[in-house]
This record gives structure tokens, C-alpha cells and sequence, in this order.
């Protein structure tokens, strides 16, 4: 056999080697001279990425690894140092996604081709740029193995291009609700894995956004839910880093420190690095023991300090569009809009009014509101009356894949039933998320019984109930 042959042969067949990615990165990460710090990676930098590459692994239990974060906190740079351990050691067919394509153009002329030509041991692995060579684009990067393709969550066609292997969706919370019309991006995007179902990583990163709405909050929230402890030096107390901890003298937020809750004692900005360094992750959850979640607030983060994230605070306090902003990419929390009067508990349940099995007397047509899930179907059936006045009649959820026929099923029993001698007279299928084309298409077929698709939108100015536009006595609406 030529030698060259063989030697290829025989790297074909080698199996992985059993490394993980925070060691391939400290052995052979480069970052580029446009780094805010150029040189050799150093995961002792940030320590607290370790757990977080590791778990993306090929030797990791963990198929889907979930870090909802703060800024500067490098939980980009983890998956790029994790697309070049692919590369060079657990070849196969990534997938990077951005929110949108226009942020795939930038980030690969910022991002990827730098990762690639200041890290020798991948620029021979990565096919060269050419002109006429796909194998080296914008959006392709290909190399012995595998390939890395690179889309946006607003290209339906991108996300059903291929099967692949590991999947990298960065900056989650900022994908549009739905793609080319198809369904949720996320959702599409993992469906690509579905073929290496047991060998496959998913990497979703992002800061959070809305409470409720956020797609990195939910995935974190099925997830074990870890929290990033530190020692207190002077009683060994471990606990996270968080907001509530950081206190300053009176006016002088320049002078930030960390309160220990058991101690009392003090830590200085100056003490971080090494109560990073000392620090574990513990996780709050049991999750479904395939997703490891890390939380992740820029109060671990080298790159800001303790002082300067209290000073922004106090510039935004008092302005809730600021603060929002401040809360999601300095604390990495979801926000939660408390502009409005809370209603207490107590007395709204004191006035509840027990029908029983009967409608209420002022009930006169029955309507249904659907919304579909990744796994489940909720309906609730509202009683209008006289002047819009409403009775919520029944909610049921219907657990289940709505990506088949039986659910579909289920639901059309539902709305298909009478509550007293009354039927339901209108439905409404919210066809904006999960599963757009099966909603499509059971609404297509039963627009007989007046069985709607919509599309929700919120938004300052938009009416709850829009109403039809009047005609003019010439026939054209003004």
C-alpha cells in the first residue's frame, strides 16, 4: 500500500481520542490579534467555561448543553473553541445558527475565518478559500469528515438542509418566532439531529429576554438548573455570585465588594480571580437528565467588574426600558414587566361562582382558543354573553406529539363536543409556533365549521379586538 494511502487510511480509522474540549482549547486555541486578549487560550481565565465545553464533549452523558447568561462572560468563544474540537478531533456535520443571515456574514468574517487562521491546528484541516470552491464560504466550512454549515433562524431553507451531528444555536432569544412560515426555527433546527439521536450535542446559548417568552429560560428551566458556587475566604461558605450579595459604602458604588450571607465577610474585586478559580458548579434540579443548564450573570465575568456593573445600575434604575436591558445582559435573568397593579389572590378567588355542571344563564355562543406546544395541545372554551362578557367554560391540555395524526384527533373530539345544548361555534388555532404546518392544515380542511387559523401580535397601539374598517358613502374606506 503507498504510505500516503495507508497514513490516511489509518486516521480514518483511529477513534476519537478521549479528550475533552476545555483541554483542546488550552493545548491549541489561538486567538487572534483582534481579541480583546490575543494569544494562547487560557480556560483558567474563566474557569467557570470549563464544565460548561466539557459537558460538550463527545465523552459527556449530556446530548443538549443550555447556558443562559450575561454578557462577557465568553459563553461564545466556549462554542467556538467546541467547533474546533470538532474539526480536529470528533469530525462530523455541525451546524451553526444565528438569528439571522446577515449575522452569519459578520460572524464568520469575525469570528469563524479568525478562529481558523490563527489556530494552526486547523488551518490545514479547513479547506482553503477559493472562488469557485464551496467547500469554503460564508456559510460552509468544510473539512476531513465533516462540515460546518452556518445559517440563520430566519432561513427555513437552511434549517432543513441536512442532517448533522452537533448543533451550535447562539443567541436564541434573539431568533424570530417563526421561519419562512414553517414553525419555530429552534424546533426545525433540532430536528436535523433526530438521525444521531444518542450521539448528538445541541449547544443553545444566549441572554434572556421577557419572562414567559424567553427560549433560552425555558430550555434552562428543564434542564438540572446549575448555579456557579464560590468559597467565602474567610468561613468556606460556598454560594453563587448574585446581585443581592454586591453591596457598596453609602454613595460610593465605585467601591462594589462581595457579602458573604453566612459571614458577614468582604471580598474585593482584586479577590476574584481567585474565588473563581475555587469555584463549582451545583446544579438546583434533577431535569431530565440529559441537558445540562448553566446559569451565567457578568458578575463572574474577568472583563467587568463588580464596581462597574453597580454604576450602570444606577444610571438605568429609574428608566424600565434601560433596566431591562441591564437585568438581561448583566444578571442573565429574564425580565419581567411589573409596571402594571398586581390584582391579590384573595379576593379575586372570592369571587369565584360554582355553575356546576350547568352554564352560567347569560352563556349564548361558546368559542375555542388552541395552542400548540413541542408537546401538547392547549384548548380553552370561553361563554360570551351580552356586552363581550366572558365565562372561561373548560381548559383542557392534550399531551402528546403534534407532529402526527392522533393528537390532531384528540383536538377535533374536543371541539366537536357540546357543553350544555350548546356547541362551539368558533375556533381559533394560534399557527405562529410549534407544528405550523399540521395547524395549517387542520384548519384548511375545517373551515366549514369555522375552525380559523391566526397569528398573534402583540405590540403599544395594537388593538386587543381589531375592528373592520366602515365604508364611505362612495364605497372606499377612508
Amino acid at each position: 500500500m503507498v504510505p500516503e494511502i495507508d497514513l490516511a487510511w489509518r486516521r480514518g480509522i483511529r477513534p476519537e481520542p478521549p479528550i475533552p474540549v476545555s483541554d483542546w482549547a488550552d493545548r491549541h486555541r489561538i486567538l487572534p490579534p483582534t481579541s480583546a486578549e490575543p494569544g494562547r487560550w487560557r480556560t483558567d481565565r474563566t474557569p467557570y467555561l470549563r464544565a460548561v465545553m466539557d459537558a460538550l464533549s463527545t465523552s459527556s452523558p449530556y446530548e443538549r448543553v443550555v447556558l443562559m447568561k450575561g454578557a462577557q462572560t465568553g459563553g461564545s468563544e466556549a462554542g467556538l473553541n467546541w467547533l474546533g474540537y470538532i474539526i480536529q478531533n470528533a469530525p462530523g456535520i455541525a451546524m451553526l445558527v444565528m438569528p439571522s443571515l446577515d449575522m452569519v456574514r459578520r460572524n464568520t468574517t469575525v469570528r469563524i475565518d479568525p478562529l481558523i487562521e490563527a489556530t494552526p491546528a486547523l488551518r490545514d484541516l479547513v479547506s482553503a478559500p477559493r472562488s469557485r470552491d464551496a467547500g469554503n464560504s460564508l456559510f460552509r466550512k468544510s473539512f476531513p469528515g465533516g462540515q460546518l454549515v452556518m445559517t440563520g433562524a430566519n432561513s427555513a431553507v437552511g434549517l432543513r438542509s441536512t442532517p448533522v451531528r452537533y448543533l451550535f444555536l447562539d443567541e436564541v432569544d434573539g431568533y424570530p418566532g417563526d421561519a419562512d412560515g414553517e414553525g419555530d426555527p429552534v424546533d426545525l433546527a433540532i430536528q436535523r439531529t433526530t438521525t444521531f439521536r444518542g450521539r448528538r450535542k445541541i449547544y443553545m446559548v444566549s441572554t434572556p429576554t421577557l419572562k414567559g417568552h424567553s427560549r433560552i429560560e425555558a430550555a434552562y428551566l428543564d434542564s438540572d438548573q446549575r448555579y456557579f458556587h464560590v468559597p467565602c475566604q474567610h468561613c468556606g461558605d460556598m454560594a453563587p455570585i448574585t446581585w443581592a450579595r454586591i453591596r457598596w459604602p453609602e454613595g460610593h458604588r465605585d467601591a462594589a465588594y462581595l457579602l458573604c450571607d453566612a459571614c458577614g465577610g468582604v471580598h474585593h474585586e482584586h479577590e476574584k480571580p481567585r474565588l473563581m478559580s475555587a469555584g463549582e458548579w451545583r446544579s438546583t434540579a434533577l431535569g431530565d437528565g440529559r441537558t445540562a443548564g448553566f446559569h451565567l450573570s457578568s458578575l463572574y465575568s474577568p472583563w467587568e467588574t463588580w464596581a462597574e456593573i453597580a454604576q450602570e445600575h444606577a444610571r438605568v434604575s429609574k428608566d424600565p426600558a434601560r433596566l431591562q436591558v441591564w437585568v438581561n445582559t448583566k444578571l442573565g435573568e429574564s425580565w419581567e414587566d411589573q409596571a402594571g397593579d398586581t390584582v391579590p389572590a384573595d379576593p379575586l378567588m372570592a369571587r369565584r361562582e360554582d355553575w356546576g355542571s350547568d352554564l352560567a344563564p347569560g352563556v349564548a355562543v361558546l368559542t375555542a382558543g388552541v395552542d400548540v406546544q413541542g408537546d401538547r395541545i392547549e384548548v380553552q372554551i370561553v361563554g360570551w354573553g351580552r356586552d363581550e362578557e366572558a365565562w372561561v367554560i373548560d381548559y383542557r391540555v392534550l399531551w402528546g406529539d403534534p407532529s402526527g395524526p392522533r393528537l390532531w384527533s384528540d383536538l377535533d373530539g374536543v371541539l366537536n363536543s357540546t357543553y350544555g345544548d350548546l356547541p362551539v361555534r368558533a375556533v381559533a388555532v394560534d399557527t405562529g409556533g410549534h407544528h405550523t404546518k399540521m395547524a395549517y392544515e387542520f384548519c384548511r380542511t375545517r373551515l366549514a365549521r369555522r375552525i380559523w387559523a391566526i397569528k398573534g401580535r402583540g405590540g403599544p397601539g395594537i388593538p386587543v379586538w381589531p375592528r373592520r374598517p366602515t365604508r364611505t358613502n362612495k364605497g372606499k374606506i377612508p
